[in-house]
């Protein structure tokens, strides 16, 4: 995998918009092929290594470059057809040009080579990555842009690194019932003229479409995302919705007046039906708000989750903190299993939704708070609990440098690391391993097949 920070300056004679024939030798992180020209490297979309391809140079700085794919000589035998190019150039689908077990050994590399660059634990073994039978139309949620294109209310996905709308209707990797519902309500809110949101002018009125549907529930949440409160003939359009698409239980307005490119705003209303939805995972029932964190490949979490809980060989007796919690899932999933689940998350709505299922799948062994990971760890160690494992899935950035220290402190026996970035995870297991706890073995597991984005769970042991 292609290292990427570049500190020296490179002095490059490549020209913008002039043509070079080269050959990829390298793959990065994100799945682009990168070429070089007397050591200048150039990032090439949909080019694969060992691949000589003429290019045209369409952005040229300092340290690299960007190339544009004008014709192909050869083919790596990895390649396979592309069936969009827009999923590509959107990023919805950035390795759909890989075959899928070479998709799968690219992210197996991935973490080995952080774990080798950042973590400094060459000899740390990482499994072959698990990857899903059918490796399409697997997402749950969707949130897509909606603008006005020819006088129509058009829904696709921004042109990568820009604000071009690229008209998509397939999307490849969502629930095929998704994209079936996106287009339905995009056309519905056509029918009553809702006008679309015009970013430049912060005018208008319809920003984003979401949807969220349950895998084994089936029960489908529409979430408008609007400019402003008043929604003129909202509740007709909700029922309408519903009407043309049953499975839809809940449809909610939510309000961003913002001019930002943060999809949610604060306010919420209900415009039919209820404010969740339901669905299961590992044989528990979820109650899922329009907010709350539930991951979107349902099949692939209980794969990720299962892994999680075997590493951990957990027993009658232990004590389990799940840190950045969400709505429960993981602590839920084993709470049958140990003495007490303690779980916590900065969302008071998340924290909400995990109470409530406790209480659905009668789990009464399972306790929740809000508040920072690390900051209520270490009041619960004051308060003398003291957990055995501790569970931990934070978001890309990785753990917090006083989390990872208030659970070291803890002392727990095993700790599960949950990653959704393999470069912030090999950070963090150099800072447990710099305190004593020892990473023993990585499964990565594909949640997101087609992009480069990869899952895995560490098992970390407390130094004898």
């Amino acid at each position: 995998m292609y290292k990427s920070a570049l500190k020296e300056n490179i002095m490059t004679t490549v020209e913008k918009n002039k043509t070079y024939t080269v050959t990829i030798d390298d793959l990065s992180y994100e799945g682009m092929g990168v070429a070089h020209i007397d050591g200048y490297p150039l990032f090439v979309e949909n080019a694969l290594p060992n691949e000589e391809v003429s290019i045209k140079a369409v952005k040229v700085g300092k340290k690299f470059g960007y190339g544009k794919v004008v014709e192909r000589f050869n083919a790596n035998p990895e390649r396979q057809e592309v069936k969009d190019l827009d999923l590509l150039r959107s990023g919805i689908a950035p390795l759909s040009h890989m075959t899928y077990d070479y998709q799968l050994r690219f992210k197996q590399e991935q973490i080995e080579n952080v774990l080798k660059s950042i973590a400094k634990l060459p000899e740390l073994p990482v499994a072959e990555t698990l990857g899903m039978e059918h490796p399409f139309e697997y997402r749950n949620k969707a949130q897509v842009p909606v603008q006005k294109v020819n006088d129509k209310l058009t829904t696709g996905f921004y042109r990568k690194n820009s604000h071009v709308l690229l008209p998509i209707e397939n999307y490849l990797i969502q629930d095929p019932k998704i994209d079936q519902a996106i287009l339905a309500v995009r056309d519905i809110l056509q029918r009553f003229n809702v006008k679309a949101y015009n970013e430049r002018e912060n005018t208008g009125f319809i920003r984003h479409i979401v949807i969220r549907r349950g895998h084994y529930s089936h029960e489908m949440m529409v979430i408008l995302v609007t400019r402003a409160e008043r929604f003129f003939k909202g509740t007709e359009i909700a029922e309408v919705i519903h009407d043309e698409l049953p499975e839809v239980v809940s449809v909610i307005q939510n309000i961003n007046p913002e001019k930002t490119n943060v999809i949610m705003g604060r306010e919420e209303k209900v415009l039919y039906g209820k404010a969740t939805i339901d669905d299961t995972l590992l044989g528990k029932t979820y109650r899922i708000s329009s907010k709350s964190f539930y991951q979107v490949n349902t099949q692939q979490t209980e794969v990720l989750y299962q892994t999680a809980i075997e590493f951990a060989d957990l027993k009658s007796d232990d004590v389990v903190v799940d840190a950045y919690c969400g709505i429960g899932t993981i602590g839920l999933s084993l709470a049958d299993k140990v003495e007490h689940v303690y779980g916590m998350e900065i969302v008071p709505q998340a924290i909400e939704d995990a109470k409530a299922n406790a209480e659905t799948n009668g789990i009464k062994n399972a306790n929740y708070e809000i508040g920072k990971a690390e900051k209520i760890m270490s009041r619960w160690a004051r308060e003398g609990i003291k957990p055995t494992v501790v569970f931990v899935d934070p978001p890309r950035k990785g753990l917090d440098e006083k989390f990872i220290e208030a659970s070291a402190a803890v002392a727990p026996e095993k700790i599960i690391y949950i990653s959704c970035n393999p470069a912030t995870l090999a950070r963090d297991l150099r800072r447990y391993e710099d305190l004593g706890y020892h990473a023993v073995k990585v499964q990565p597991v594909d949640l997101f097949p087609q992009t480069h984005h990869v899952e895995s769970v560490t098992l970390l042991v407390k130094a004898v």
